[in-house]
């Protein structure tokens, strides 16, 4: 295989497939040159001298700026380059765009649950959460109890467990008593009371959107009675996101209820009989446009914009073409990528919504005496994504090349085809829940380091942009991008991706972090605390 890419023929960044040595030549095209200094794997090194606050490029674009010479042949660290991005003007040519051929792809279908309301889901669980902390674990005993009952568990490490314990005493493994009800999962939250009034509300709306997901058909929902998060602001928030909600719902108020027993004893009993009164739905072939797919990387290294990353977003192209809908998250790993987000923006009222968004954010993070730009974790930097641009233009890589067709807040749903810039934040769980708020049925999550990351309701299938991460942590992984690396061409690679994609959509395949039982929410807060 070769042993460094050139991404962008204007580049002057060369990135470092293997470890390679001072002393060592290489050659780039008509260019040649010797390393004066040690650089690891996924790392890079200068292709040209460059000089004190001379511009350093990726991926066609500015990703930093030097704070010192830089060496033809020198390694790019912390100590010699900044974040950099070039500025961004709304006055821009209309974005020209070539649709990929999807011939390939046409009459193909994936097996989901239509709905009465035409929405497909991907899946088809029972959903409980509470309107404030305090309930979270009233709703994790319910939900426990239920998936032990009704044969819904994974009971391996309770298996374990007693025959470490007790000595080849096995769990019992029931079968399923409602097949056509894939499980009962749970949310679990941290607002509701306390705090700011905006935080709870913005909490009712991610929950509306939840419980309003195509892929939930009932939900239970508990609160305390004196919480900021009150039943009616919540039903105001599903009245706001459908207005023709009518999935079975429960309501339990603890501080009505003389006994916690009773009402978890009742709980229990009213949502057996509410599960065995749904009716059965089998699959049916329905075509790809109504896949809404959600594109997020996490746990990021060197290679994920050269290999994870854009084999998601080939496939997201292919699929926006075939009429469905693609959400691009994490506001603060397009801190960089600005210009393109602009530059593809179809409707200028997106243009600027996007960059107003990207502003309120800064904002905030300037209040805590931070910037958007010191998003690069300590794991990112050591597997060579040095500044924010650098990380930012490869994890714009998800998002393909297709054009932008809205631009939508935190928990806004996203249209139903087109790419949607998906407004979260970084944080590998809040992105993912905030995806599955816009509308998300499948989630496309690609890492370099490795990270369980699921969600309660959406399938959440982790590709590894190296295949080392992909053999180590095989448990997680559910699909290797590594040899893209090796030099298989991309094209082949991410057709085997979407290939999964539909798999997973289907229920053919079951990802790795449902067999983990890793179900991850966290909402993003976005006042401040008072």
């Amino acid at each position: 295989m070769q042993k460094i890419l050139r991404i962008d023929e204007s580049d002057n960044l060369i990135v470092a497939l293997k470890d390679l040595h001072a002393g060592e030549t290489y050659q780039w095209g008509n260019e040649s040159v010797t390393l004066v200094t040690e650089v690891k794997a996924k790392h890079k090194f200068a292709l040209e001298a460059i000089p004190v606050d001379g511009i350093v490029s990726m991926y066609g674009t500015a990703v930093g700026k030097a704070t010192k010479a830089i060496a033809k042949g020198e390694a790019i660290t912390v100590d010699n380059i900044r974040h950099y991005a070039a500025p961004v003007s709304l006055e821009q040519e209309p974005y020209e765009w070539l649709a990929p051929d999807v011939s390939q792809y046409k009459g193909r279908t994936f097996k989901g649950y239509l709905r009465d309301d035409g929405r497909v889901g991907t899946a088809n669980y029972w959903l409980i959460f509470p309107l404030v902390f305090c309930e979270n674990r009233n709703v994790t005993k319910l939900t426990d109890a239920l998936n032990d009952a009704l044969g819904y568990s994974n009971n391996s490490l309770k298996s374990f467990a007693l025959d470490l314990t007790a000595g080849a005493q096995e769990a019992i493994t029931k079968p399923k008593l409602f097949p056509h009800i894939e499980g009962v999962r749970c949310i679990t939250v941290t607002s509701g009371c306390g705090g700011a009034t905006s935080d709870s509300k913005t909490m009712c709306d991610v929950l509306a959107a939840y419980a309003d997901h195509p892929n939930v058909i009932g939900i239970t929902v508990f609160s305390l009675g004196c919480e900021k998060a009150q039943r009616d602001m919540f039903k105001e928030s599903l009245f706001a996101r459908n207005p023709n909600f009518d999935k079975p719902t429960l309501y339990f108020r603890q501080q009505e209820w003389n006994s916690e027993e009773q009402m978890m004893q009742t709980a229990l009993k009213q949502m057996y009989e509410s599960m065995k009164a749904v009716k059965p739905q089998s699959r049916v072939d329905v075509p790809l446009s109504y896949l809404k797919l959600g594109v997020k990387c996490g746990a990021s290294d060197g290679f994920s914009g050269i290999s994870g990353n854009p084999a998601m977003g080939l496939v997201s192209d292919w699929l926006v073409t075939l009429g469905g809908a693609s959400g691009l998250a994490e506001f603060p790993e397009l801190c960089g990528a600005e210009g393109d987000m602009v530059k593809r923006c179809i409707a200028f009222d997106d243009k600027k919504k996007f960059l107003e968004l990207m502003e309120r954010y800064e904002k905030t993070a300037n209040f805590f005496s931070t910037t958007i730009a010191d998003n690069p974790s300590p794991g990112n930097i050591a597997d060579g994504l040095i500044t924010d641009a650098i990380k930012s233009t490869g994890a714009a890589k998800k998002g393909g090349t297709s054009p932008i067709s809205a631009v939508c807040d935190y928990a806004e749903p996203m249209p139903n085809s087109g790419l949607s810039l998906v407004c979260t934040p970084g944080n590998d769980v809040d992105a993912v829940t905030g995806l599955v708020a816009a509308g998300c049925n499948v989630v496309i999550f690609s890492t370099g380091l490795g990270t369980p990351t699921g969600n309660p309701i959406v399938p959440v299938l982790k590709i590894s942009t190296n295949s080392a991460i992909a053999e180590r942590l095989s448990d997680m992984i559910d699909y290797d991008c590594g040899p893209i690396i090796e030099g298989v061409p991309l094209p082949t690679i991410s057709e085997g991706l979407f290939e999964r994609v539909i798999e997973t959509a289907s229920g053919d395949y079951k990802v790795k972090a449902d067999r983990l039982e890793q179900y991850d929410f966290l909402l993003w807060k976005r006042s401040l605390d008072l």
